[in-house]
């Protein structure tokens, strides 16, 4: 397969006019299965096979994608990519061009105790009917629970025409497991993620704990109050920092994002936060969702500091705004499979802990908001934000009170960082999926921090 990428690069450049030629290939086999109240919904299994092929011809990017393997479909597929960035190369008004990076040559592989296209789908299943029976026979009010479960193990491979040739593993496990419950007019959701690139024995912990963990948050909102709105003191568990970072601030420090106008463009190198405001993007963590050792450009991914103390220092880049940027890219360039290009996602994307405890967070609050996991989230390039809270609670005298449902949090991203005046010594990441017209595999998360004020989405 290298070798047949690798000619595929080698006509561009020295027949085709291309300055530039990349090849991604994949080998897939994905399982995907939807259960519901305790009913298999859907259940597949296939192999995705697929070459993705990229120029840069005058300037311009051509793409091209086939689902095959064959080297004349692909021959006829590098040809077409070339004339497209002819074409396009007549109505662009600055070329592209590329940062350097070094030729690599690698082959990584991946050992996981159990490899998910190893496990039957009659096994797959009975995990989720596990977690599922656990989830209704929890309490007689949750009314409903979704399963949906995803794995992907194969090969990718990457060849440019600079002479990097890397091969190497893709496994991917996943869930979501979502309750409802209902009581006397009143409706709650509750959702928890699980997400892993280490292998199947992600399930190996007990699955009924994960279903009796999403029905118990469910049931425990049904008896909540609504918040009151206005500005408040909250402390946020590491799942819901973990959005905030993300949603907030990290698609901001994305550098095509940054150029198409978000409030990071105009502060870089600037104090943007409170001095306890430390953040990162890292796809070095072993086993973590967002994790890998080279990214679709064939740059190696790194542990990269996008604020230090308050001070925006860094973005996350790929090769193209890296040469805009005069500096490297990042190994932030990723493509979600063979059918689309590459662009900047984030991997897992964190902020550091401090030194305190949740105990010392919460006791200076007379009177505020614990919000402990997200329901959602999302953000604009002029960096307002707004995140909803899936479970919360009161804050009382500085003690963790009564639940309270339907809170969110609002507001400016860089007013809020300022407003961080605490931060906790713990840490935890969380998996998920972040939608960018592409979907990307990811984490995000944090210690506890405490925010002396914000806007609280509630009853007046």
């Amino acid at each position: 397969m290298e070798d047949i990428l690798a000619k595929i690069n080698s006509v561009a450049v020295q027949k085709l006019g291309a300055k530039y030629s990349e090849t991604r290939a994949q080998k897939l086999y994905k399982t995907m299965l939807t259960l519901k109240e305790g009913r298999v919904e859907a259940a597949k299994q296939g192999i995705e096979n697929g070459v993705a092929l990229r120029v840069l011809v005058k300037g311009a990017w051509g793409f091209a994608s086939v689902g095959s393997l064959d080297a004349e479909v692909l021959m006829n597929a590098v040809s077409d990519a070339c004339k497209m960035a002819k074409n396009a190369s007549s109505r662009l008004k600055t070329p592209i061009k590329l940062a350097e990076t070094k030729t690599l040559e690698d082959r990584v592989q991946i050992k996981p105790k159990k490899k998910p296209s190893a496990i039957l789908m009659e096994d797959k299943i009975n995990t989720a009917l596990e977690i599922n029976k656990a989830a209704l026979g929890y309490d007689k009010r949750v009314k409903g629970c979704t399963i949906d479960y995803l794995d992907l193990t194969g090969i990718s491979y990457f060849s440019n025409s600079e002479g990097t040739r890397i091969e190497q593993d893709k496994l991917y496990v996943w869930s979501r497991i979502t309750a409802t419950a209902a009581s006397k007019g009143v409706f709650t959701f509750s959702r928890e993620e699980i997400g892993s690139t280490a292998g199947y024995e992600v399930f190996d912990s007990a699955p009924e704990a994960i279903g009796e963990k999403v029905a118990k948050r469910a049931i425990k909102q049904l008896g909540a109050k609504s918040p009151k709105g206005g500005k408040s003191p909250v402390v946020l568990g590491p799942n819901v920092v973990g959005v905030f970072v993300h949603e907030a601030f990290g698609h901001l420090a994305e550098a095509d994002l940054a150029l198409a106008g978000g409030v990071l463009q105009d502060n870089f190198g600037k104090k943007i936060g409170s001095d306890l405001v430390t953040f990162y993007d890292d796809g070095t963590i072993d086993g973590a969702f967002g994790s890998f050792k080279y990214d679709d450009e064939g740059v190696p991914t790194q542990k990269t500091l996008l604020i230090k103390d308050g001070l925006v220092t860094g973005l996350m880049h790929n090769r193209e705004t890296a040469q805009k940027f005069n500096t490297e890219s990042t190994g932030n360039a990723r493509a979600e499979n063979f059918r689309v290009e590459p662009i900047i996602r984030m991997r897992n994307t964190y902020m550091a802990p401090r030194d305190q405890s949740l105990e010392e967070l919460t006791e200076d609050i007379s009177s505020g908001y614990y919000f402990k996991s997200f329901r959602g989230g999302q953000a604009n390039l002029d960096g307002t934000f707004q995140v909803g809270i899936q479970e919360a609670y009161e804050i009382v005298n500085g003690e963790i009170g009564a639940p309270v449902r339907g809170a969110s949090i609002s507001g400016s991203t860089l007013e809020t960082l300022f407003k961080v005046d605490a931060v906790g010594k713990d840490f935890e990441l969380w998996p998920g999926r972040c939608g960018k017209g592409q979907t990307a595999f990811i984490c995000d998360g944090g210690p506890h921090i405490r925010i002396k004020e914000v806007i609280v989405g509630g009853s007046a």
